[in-house]
């Protein structure tokens, strides 16, 4: 019986949802909008980009190029430097996402640079993220002409030979495909409050949720019925703008379908997580237009510093630690690895962790929150 009150509810609120057409075109077509005026309009100056230097050579010219990236570190902030030794962990590091670049100054590059020949600096950049690729490029440019040398992108060492061939650490991105993730959180977000909380709110605004209290039903089978159609709905809109997106970028899932059911199962856990929140903040508003006004407010102050536009590296230190604490944050970071970088499951294990723990945390606020009362 709690099973089949509580797909009731389920049922009767997707019959809701589908009486109103316009709410659920918003939640799909929105981000899709926002992808395509985002993606030609924010630009900024990037800080704090972590770099890793592997420096094969010792002489003089190298140890330039070295001060010249740690002047760029100590002065405008544009890199943080840190050292390796083994150029194959350091390009570890930067798959992993620990860096966005790595710069490779290979051995005999100040003997080339003292016979006057051109000589050819190394660097890996994560070209997920394009613009701190294009920043870093631009800073090793910076850094290279004060020994008056040219710098190509590198390739990673094959058969003891380093072929200093144009590539990057992953395929390529441009810029409006990288905006993808965040468009896809945007619409969890705006799905959790169309088919979420705005929907609550609303019914009880109408007088609808008067009826609930006359019937048997529990606080859990209500709550328990309106969450999971809200997350039905929310997760199915998300899907969808992934595919809407792939397919106005032309991309593709990298990783293939194992990679397709880890971002699936990434919408849904998101979706939930949100849907929680939402009705642990606003579960308990008596007007609709409260959930409107606060909504706006909440989507700018996770949206924007969850680093689905503006890399979170570059972001000041009390925004980073506000940043790494935003659940939209890990959203954006996990379905990044898994869409463009065929991440497994254990380089996103930690952006899932936080997301599971998230979820549940909120969970338990929502039902804490929700009376079954007026």
């Amino acid at each position: 019986m709690l099973g089949l009150k509580f797909l009731a509810i389920m049922r009767r609120d997707l019959k809701k949802l589908t009486r109103n057409p316009i709410t659920l075109m918003a939640t799909v077509l929105m981000p899709i909008v926002y992808l395509v005026i985002i993606g030609n309009s924010f630009q900024g100056q990037l800080k704090h980009l972590p770099v890793i230097i592997v420096q094969q050579d010792q002489g003089i010219y190298a140890r330039r190029i070295v001060e010249q990236l740690l002047a760029l570190q100590a002065g405008p902030k544009t890199v943080d430097v840190t050292f390796e030794s083994n150029i194959g962990e350091a390009i570890d590091d930067a798959r992993d996402g620990h860096y966005k670049g790595v710069v490779v100054i290979p051995a005999g590059f100040s003997h080339a640079v003292a016979e006057g020949r051109i000589a050819q600096i190394g660097l890996f950049t994560d070209n997920v993220d394009a613009i701190s690729s294009g920043t870093l490029e631009a800073a090793l440019a910076q850094a290279a002409a004060t020994v008056h040398v040219s710098f190509v992108t590198a390739r990673e060492p094959k058969l003891n030979e380093i072929s200093l061939r144009p590539s990057w650490l992953f395929p390529y991105v441009d810029y409006d495909r990288s905006l993808i993730p965040g468009v896809i959180v945007m619409a969890i977000f705006m799905g959790s409050l169309m088919s979420g909380v705005f929907n609550w709110v609303m019914d009880k605004f109408l007088g609808v949720t008067e009826c609930y209290l006359v019937t048997p039903l529990s606080r859990w089978d209500i709550a328990g019925g309106v969450l999971a159609s809200g997350v039905t709905v929310t997760s199915v809109a998300a899907v969808f703008v992934l595919f809407l997106g792939l397919l106005i970028t032309r991309g593709r899932v990298e990783g293939g379908l194992v990679a397709l059911l880890m971002l699936i199962g990434i919408i849904i856990i998101s979706s939930t997580g949100l849907l929680a929140m939402t009705f642990a903040l606003l579960g308990r508003a008596g007007h609709p237009r409260l959930v409107g006004t606060f909504s706006g407010f909440l989507n700018v102050i996770l949206f924007f510093p969850s680093g689905a536009i503006y890399p979170v590296e570059s972001f000041p230190p009390w925004l980073r630690a506000f940043a790494h604490y935003n659940p939209e944050t890990h959203s954006v970071s996990a379905i990044k690895s898994i869409l463009f970088k065929g991440a497994d499951f254990a380089a996103v294990r930690g952006d899932i962790a936080f997301l599971l723990i998230f979820m549940a945390i909120m969970l338990v606020l929502a039902s804490v929150s929700f009376k079954r009362t007026l």
